[in-house]
């Protein structure tokens, strides 16, 4: 049994809406377009696939596309927009859930694999990947860099958001690398009420994810600061990863 806390439908009819920015063109199209040259002409899986904000644009585009979601009210959304026959999707845990076939892409986006809250899932999934993989195929991450530069002493919470209708900050548990996620977004204009919501997730350095995939007999094949490719370096916030499977 995973450890990921589950997506309620509440949260799941409302999520598109909420991240309607990271699903402009602008946004996604670079990582289309990244995801689609190495998915070549095979096959592409997603685990953690949720709406299908990326999984239904790379479909649409002409990777053959499968998924992986632990949510059924994520998948649900997911299936008003595309049915099964095109975009199948089966629900389970990317830790250990197997769909037939083999994939040359194997893709995790936007910082989920910190929804698996122990190392030990995290290992089963890099290796859960490597065994959906076809010889040669590659698995991607998009994860940011723990910001715990910005932590002075005593200080145990990081803000990423203060804007009109959303504040968001991280806290820290660094002796059990995990951070909580809080968002508090205004609901309406005029009544000044927020929700407030918050999420765990289990933080890792791109060392450590490179010892998972040693152990799940990947190869580090590139490092990116972003997905269009610029150079990761100390100051990079977040990185794109690829692992290739040995032919």
């Amino acid at each position: 049994m995973t450890s990921s806390e589950l997506w309620t439908r509440a949260t799941a009819d409302r999520y598109d809406a909420e991240e309607a920015e990271a699903s402009s063109a602008a946004v996604l199209g670079p990582t289309l377009a990244f995801l689609a040259e190495l998915a070549g002409d095979g096959r592409a899986l997603e685990f953690a696939i949720g709406t299908g904000r990326v999984g239904v644009p790379l479909r649409e585009r002409g990777v053959p596309v499968a998924g992986i979601e632990l949510s059924e009210h994520m998948a649900a959304v997911l299936r008003r927009k595309v049915d099964e026959r095109t975009l199948p999707v089966a629900i389970g845990d990317m830790a250990s859930t197997v769909v037939p076939g083999g994939f040359t892409l194997v893709y995790l986006v936007y910082n989920t694999i910190t929804n698996l809250l122990t190392q030990d899932e995290q290992v089963e999934c890099f290796r859960n990947a490597a065994r959906h993989l076809e010889p040669g195929g590659r698995f991607v991450i998009e994860l940011g860099v723990p910001p715990l530069r910005l932590l002075p002493p005593g200080q145990v919470a990081v803000p990423f958001d203060v804007s009109r209708h959303h504040l968001g900050f991280d806290t820290f548990d660094l002796v059990e690398q995990v951070l909580v996620s809080h968002h508090f977004t205004r609901d309406g204009d005029d009544d000044g009420r927020y929700r407030r919501e918050n999420s765990r997730h289990r933080y890792a350095w791109p060392a450590e994810l490179d010892l998972m995939a040693r152990i799940a007999g990947l190869q580090l094949e590139r490092r990116v600061a972003d997905w269009d490719g610029s150079a990761f370096t100390q100051d990079s916030t977040k990185h794109v990863s690829v692992w290739r499977k040995p032919a």
